[in-house]
């Protein structure tokens, strides 16, 4: 008789992805958390609380377990049932990486309780493949800032001490959605234009730099097409312009949330009294989350036992 697996836990990071103009190719994790216990049981069961637990506790559709049996399917094993605990406190599909999260939280109990044995660059490639994007999954994984690359994905020694603020609109965004209104082609001035500054958001982070921080977050290649469907980023970018507080405002991923980089000499709850102030001025709705860069990602969160 096979021996049953102990139980096991993850703890995963939300993520916002393109950071402005590095569309594709980097993203951040965030200090708001996906946390999951799982065991091996007769059958499947979910027991959810936190953010969205109605959408974390449905065993149909459920992209974890999905997942999950997908993995296992595909090596010829068979998935053993489930027993989750979901603690959830990352907003679901609104731009702050929570099906990259599921993904990964996935492929991980499949190696667990299937007894794969992969090693943690197969997990997150698994997720990635599956995810069909890198950059939230890698930052998941990885924690901190991650950058993207054809060969995988490296984490950047960045030094983010500005506090982060999310601003979460009710309506959900599918990426998919989100992502039909991208063109297929870019004039060269627009390319350039990117290039130049995700190379100095790069120098932004590494430095820890304010002012080439609040320089580099300019976009041409998705945010001017998102922008309609995301009515949050055009009055929060143009507080960054203001220069009180806002150092920069970016869609988060693929929206329709917007992450803003606070300046740090300013008394944070004034900046935020502002932007809530503004947004409601503007009849605007929208949830307001303080957080900053998560250093940890889950791969170095796992727990047996």
């Amino acid at each position: 008789m096979a021996k049953t697996p102990p139980p096991f836990a993850i703890t995963l990071p939300a993520t916002s992805a393109n950071l402005g103009p590095a569309f594709d190719s980097a993203a951040i994790a965030l200090r708001l958390h996906l946390r999951l216990r799982a065991v091996a049981a007769p059958e499947y069961s979910i027991a959810a609380t936190g953010r969205d637990a109605e959408i974390c506790g449905r065993l149909e559709p459920n992209l974890i377990l999905a997942t999950y049996r997908e993995v296992l399917e595909a090596e010829g094993r068979t998935p053993p049932p489930l027993g989750l605990t979901i603690s959830n406190g990352m907003p679901i599909g609104r731009g702050t990486g929570s099906s990259a999260a599921a993904r990964l939280a996935a492929v991980a109990l499949a190696v667990h309780f299937g007894g794969l044995k992969w090693k943690d660059n197969r997990i997150l490639e698994e997720a990635a493949r599956r995810e069909r994007h890198v950059d939230n999954a890698a930052a998941c994984w990885l924690g901190g800032v991650a950058l993207v690359h054809p060969e995988g994905a490296l984490r950047l020694p960045a030094r983010v001490k500005w506090p982060l603020l999310l601003a979460v609109p009710r309506e959900m965004l599918p990426t998919e959605q989100s992502r039909a209104l991208l063109p297929d082609c870019y004039p060269r001035p627009d390319a350039v234009a990117n290039v130049q500054h995700a190379m100095l958001l790069a120098a932004a982070l590494v430095e820890g730099n304010s002012e080439l921080l609040r320089r580099s977050l300019r976009d041409r290649f998705h945010e001017p097409y998102r922008g309609p469907l995301c009515p949050l980023l055009d009055p929060l970018r143009a507080m960054a312009g203001e220069g009180k507080g806002v150092l920069g405002a970016v869609l988060s991923g693929a929206g329709p949330s917007v992450l803003m980089v606070l300046d740090p000499a300013a008394p944070v709850e004034k900046t935020m009294r502002r932007i809530g102030a503004r947004l409601a001025k503007l009849g605007l709705e929208a949830e307001l989350l303080l957080t900053e860069m998560e250093s940890r990602g889950a791969s170095e969160r796992r727990r047996v036992g």
